[in-house]
């Protein structure tokens, strides 16, 4: 999947100038040059979120995968000391 030339924090910077509702979503997109459906998926992605939180969430979703790739790790691990005890035994 192509990575988004806005980051996160931008991304909740347009939410937010579009929350303040000085104007048209339509009018937002076209300043920054997004498609609205980008902006209605940002909003349901990143609605009322704050970019401190999103900076944590995105910490918490790297943390997350770290521990999921350890996870699978020790579970080959574990794997591998059966499968060599089944030789032996």
């Amino acid at each position: 999947m192509k990575s988004s030339q806005f980051s996160t924090e931008q991304s909740i910077k347009i939410l937010e100038q579009a929350e303040r509702g000085d104007q048209p979503i339509s009018a937002i997109c076209r300043a920054h040059g997004i498609a609205e459906t980008t902006f209605y998926r940002w909003r349901k992605q990143f609605g009322g979120m704050s970019v401190n939180e999103a900076q944590r969430l995105r910490e918490l979703e790297k943390e997350h995968a770290r521990l999921k790739r350890l996870l699978a790790e020790r579970d080959l691990e574990v794997d591998g000391l059966k499968e060599l005890l089944a030789k032996k035994g």
